[in-house]
């Protein structure tokens, strides 16, 4: 079985996190049931200057590897891996974010487990020769069997898999959205995350 994990809010506790930046750069508090938007300039109604400044602050080095792990998160890959799934973190954080993000995980206990930049949107400047990016068509040429993810945005990136299972991870911008099919389940943590695998009999799926 080949497996999609997004980073952000999947693995880690990232918006959690902003919450607390914002705040301490502007005076937003905003609690994190709040944040309903995915866009976090809408969830803390930031100016654009604002939330550029937000994000540079939220992307340094050391404030990304302060990052809180979503619990269990780590436990359900590493069985995963164990049982001879391959594994693989597709994230849309940028390119020069990559040490930082690949050290969190190592520190995590995600030593094991593949990541790679996707470029969902542009932000970037292709690195070449690279083992860690990936542009869309190379992502559109991997099947995935199952994917967990908590952005609504991001489920136009899955409609070239009509036999993919999506575990939505339950998170406040998600909770009114529509799901795109049968093939989506929300999901309330790892624990959870972890039965449904053993309920679809699929541990066996190449």
């Amino acid at each position: 079985m080949k497996i999609y994990v997004d980073y952000d809010d999947c693995l880690c506790e990232t918006a959690r996190a902003f919450t607390g930046i914002a705040e301490r750069l502007f005076g937003k508090t905003v609690p994190y049931e709040k944040v309903h938007f995915f866009n976090l300039k809408e969830s803390f109604e930031l100016t654009d200057e604002e939330y550029e400044l937000m994000m540079l602050e939220g992307h340094r080095p050391e404030v990304l590897l302060s990052f809180a792990e979503t619990p269990g998160a780590s436990r359900v890959l590493n069985e995963w891996i164990d049982q001879g799934h391959e594994v693989m973190i597709i994230t849309g954080r940028p390119f020069s974010s990559y040490e930082p993000s690949r050290r969190w995980l190592d520190e995590h206990g995600f030593g094991r487990v593949r990541m790679f930049c996707l470029n969902k949107y542009g932000r970037d400047t292709f690195i070449k020769n690279s083992d860690f990016n990936m542009e869309m068509e190379d992502y559109y040429r991997i099947r995935f069997d199952l994917a967990v993810e908590d952005s609504p945005v991001a489920f136009r990136f899955f409609e070239h898999l009509p036999d993919l299972k999506v575990m939505v991870f339950d998170r406040p911008w998600n909770k009114e959205c529509s799901f795109p099919g049968p093939n989506y389940f929300r999901v309330t943590d790892w624990a959870q995350i972890r039965e449904y695998p053993r309920q679809w009999d699929i541990q066996g799926v190449d």
